[in-house]
């Protein structure tokens, strides 16, 4: 560690740094600007990589309410991150690690723990240098051996916590090569009652900027339509940016023609003239037209597939809605997802689930809701109607079999319910003695065995697949004869673990104790969710090329 506040940089790196900073207010889109950038940079024969830094005190998400930040998302080596890092690994079709994800709790741990150890030679402890030089390195580490590393600075400039980040920016600025780093800052342009578009929050967010030492290079507007040529205008005069650094990025339907709107304003190509890649970059005209391709391709029509969870917010689910999009665009169908709240089931919610062609239930952490998801389980068992069960959704697969065709009464989840007469969900014998609760999770990507002549086994095409996990409960193997007896087939296992489970004789009954989702990307749809849209298809009487099966129509 460095002992004289002076950072370890070494010129020789070589890599190219794009921050993107944000303004006026959270949530903006930042994120998918960032990696919308990203991806037009991967498409020009770049090898680009990402970070995201979240400024809170927490060490990783593994802890946090969904309602608060969304969905925790979780990659191959088991670290539990912001969902943003999800929206990177969709963009650039990349698998990212840990060491991509920077937070204030792990980085304050860090330099506790070198300071505990006598690391920093007795001398005061302090934001600058130690953290900052942290920060830093981190940064570093993580773009080594990449052309481009996208960093994403969570939250809104102003925010206090937010201000070590934006200080250790100032000084990359300060210790390397101008034309080896480029600041975006993205920011809101509202309109006033009159239709006008409103400069002046922008105005003020990037004089906030400018007073920690920080000038932004571009400027990106976020509002529903693009910027008028007098607003782009404006911004540069008063922000101090050439006209041709201000781009539009207005609201789109689906977030993946963002990269076909910023690349339509010109972004990437300024990016890559002020980083000078522009002459390593491969031709427009000979540039991989299999995004676009991709994400405009027709759709025949749409069908209905219920979501059966508790948290009623979109985030907290986002990728799987995005793995059923992805599934969407394979099979050339949009999939309209219908929220069923599994906690109140109202009258509305249980239409959704009779109105819907296919039935998907996710994971999820606590003992409310678990009601609800065994009877939508058991709705979709009953009628024949194609499931899905992630996670969780598996679980109360295993729940609802004991209870309803084994007739084990009170079956359940140890975890929700300590004090069940048959814990068929159950800590494995191995785990009695861990202590240490996170000890006992399982995270992280893991092979799963596949049982040849199964469901599972036409899906992936392959005698095993690696899925990510994140859970701690299993399958408790002493009722396994049982429900083999009973007919439902564990297709996919891992040792004494239970992974996959399928019912043979049902249009398409399948759960899995791992979370396909977080490998799904555009182009390469995870195989459960293709295979439950097929099967979603055919029970709504269409074939599974989009195409109309039977006279009947396609929407649900």
């Amino acid at each position: 560690m460095p002992t004289e506040g002076v950072s370890e940089y070494d010129p020789t790196l070589g890599n190219k740094f794009v921050f993107v900073t944000g303004g006026v207010m959270s949530g903006l889109g930042k994120g998918i600007t960032a990696a919308s950038t990203g991806r037009l940079l991967a498409n020009a024969g770049f090898d680009v990589t990402a970070v995201k830094i979240d400024p809170y005190l927490n060490v990783d998400a593994g802890t946090m309410n969904p309602y608060q930040h969304g969905e925790v998302y979780v990659l191959k080596d088991g670290g539990e991150v912001d969902l943003d890092l999800g929206n990177y690994e969709r963009f650039l079709d990349v698998d990212m690690t840990f060491d991509h994800n920077v937070t204030t709790g792990k980085v304050y741990k860090e330099v506790i723990e070198n300071e505990r150890a006598g690391d920093y030679l007795g001398k005061t402890v302090q934001i600058i240098p130690h953290v900052t030089d942290d920060i830093k390195r981190r940064i570093r580490e993580a773009a080594e051996g990449h052309d481009v590393c996208i960093v994403e600075v969570g939250g809104t400039v102003g925010d206090i916590e937010g201000m070590p980040y934006l200080e250790a920016l100032r000084q990359f600025s300060h210790e390397q090569d101008e034309e080896d780093l480029l600041f975006v800052h993205v920011t809101l342009v509202p309109y006033s009652k009159n239709g006008e578009q409103k400069t002046k929050p922008t105005q003020h967010s990037v004089k906030e900027l400018r007073s920690i030492g920080l000038q932004p290079d571009v400027l990106v507007g976020r509002s529903d339509e693009r910027l008028d040529p007098e607003t782009k205008r404006k911004i540069a005069l008063f922000c101090d940016v050439p006209d041709e650094a201000v781009f539009s990025n207005p609201d789109v339907e689906d977030i993946y023609h963002v990269p076909l709107v910023v690349e339509e304003e010109g972004l990437d190509t300024y990016v890559m003239e002020r980083l000078g890649l522009a002459e390593d970059a491969i031709p427009a005209a000979e540039r991989d037209n299999e995004w676009r391709e991709l994400v405009t391709r027709d759709r025949d029509g749409e069908v209905d597939v219920a979501l059966v969870g508790k948290y009623a917010l979109e985030d907290a689910y986002i990728s799987i809605h995005e793995a059923l999009k992805h599934a969407g665009l394979e099979r050339g169908v949009d999939v309209n997802v219908l929220w069923v709240d599994a906690d109140e089931m109202s009258p509305d919610h249980e239409r959704n689930l009779e109105r819907a062609c296919g039935v998907v239930v996710p994971g999820g952490f606590g003992a409310r809701g678990t009601e609800g998801k065994v009877d939508a389980i058991r709705y979709a068992r009953e009628n024949d109607v194609p499931f899905l069960g992630l996670c969780l959704g598996f679980q109360m697969a295993v729940v609802e079999y004991a209870r309803n065709v084994l007739g084990y009464e009170g079956a359940h989840s140890a975890e929700m319910e300590p004090e069940t007469p048959h814990p068929v969900i159950d800590i494995l014998p191995e785990q009695y003695e861990v202590e240490d609760m996170g000890g006992t999770m399982r995270l992280g990507a893991h092979e799963t065995e596949i049982e040849p002549g199964t469901l599972a086994h036409e899906l992936y095409g392959a005698d095993s697949c690696t899925e990510r996990h994140r859970h701690r409960y299993e399958v408790n193997p002493r009722y396994l004869q049982a429900f083999e007896d009973a007919g439902l087939v564990f297709s996919g296992t891992a040792g004494n673990r239970m992974e996959i489970l399928e019912l043979p004789e049902h249009p398409y009954f399948l759960g899995t104790q791992f979370h396909p989702e977080f490998r799904s990307r555009p182009g390469r749809a995870s195989p459960p969710f293709v295979g439950f849209l097929d099967a979603v298809l055919e029970h709504d009487g269409t074939t599974s090329d989009g195409g109309e099966g039977e006279g009947e129509e396609v929407t649900a």
